[in-house]
């Protein structure tokens, strides 16, 4: 396999993988290929490798950069902006986890919060329901509890996780 069409793979790959993190998938491509960069690209470098428009192309960076996936980069006597990715693979899986925390995991702890101050209703299916959530949001609650001192672990963590579990 040649350099051009392996590179072409892994931004297909990546970007299907995104979709299953909550992103769209040209804003999985974009962070491959700034991932993969050997430099930070422009806007228009960017555009012209993807075959995106610019409005897509804008948009997107700025959703990795609210994400903390990428940031601005600055060359002395250009005008245009670069853009280069986090090249850090654990502190990336970090920004990763902690944002799907805030968007999605963060929102339903606390609508099963909400939910269980509801007014005590005497049927069968009111206590099941208070019961069933009350399940589920200690559920969810000790799970992101785990994330976050999974992201907090500050070496390597993810390594130190895996290998842990494979003996």
């Amino acid at each position: 396999m040649e350099f051009e069409e392996a590179k072409a793979k892994f931004l297909k790959a990546w970007g299907d993988l995104g979709t299953k993190w909550g992103i769209n998938k040209t804003m999985a491509q974009i962070h491959a290929l700034l991932m993969i960069s050997p430099t930070s690209l422009s806007m228009d470098e960017i555009m012209e490798e993807l075959q995106i428009s610019r409005g897509n192309t804008s948009m997107n960076l700025r959703a990795l950069i609210d994400w903390g996936l990428i940031y601005k980069e600055y060359k002395a006597g250009e005008r245009r902006e670069y853009f280069a990715a986090e090249q850090d693979i654990d502190q990336m899986i970090r920004k990763v986890a902690l944002e799907r925390s805030k968007r999605e995991i963060k929102p339903t702890i606390k609508a099963l919060e909400d939910v269980q101050q509801m007014q005590q209703e005497n049927t069968a299916e009111a206590r099941q329901f208070k019961a069933k959530t009350k399940q589920l949001y200690a559920f969810i609650s000790d799970a992101d509890h785990m994330l976050e001192k999974l992201v907090n672990q500050k070496e390597n963590w993810i390594t130190k996780t895996i290998l842990k579990l494979m003996r």
